[in-house]
């Protein structure tokens, strides 16, 4: 559970600010998609293997 806490005299908005991002950094979202469904070892890795491979791809394209 994140908590954040509102320092005196700080706006709420800047303290839901503050909560965001701590939420964006620990991809808490993110580990929730991906406990909704089982995923076989052999999936996952496969799925990493090609998000690798694009990523290569992609930067040798920027280089160009």
């Amino acid at each position: 559970m994140l908590k954040i806490e509102v320092k005196e005299g700080e706006r709420i908005e800047r303290a839901i600010k503050r909560y965001r991002r701590k939420h964006r950094d620990t991809k808490v979202k993110q580990k929730i998609r991906e406990r909704q469904a089982y995923k076989k070892p052999s999936t996952r890795r496969r799925e990493q293997l090609q998000k690798a491979r694009y990523k290569q791809q992609y930067l040798l394209e920027q280089e160009k």
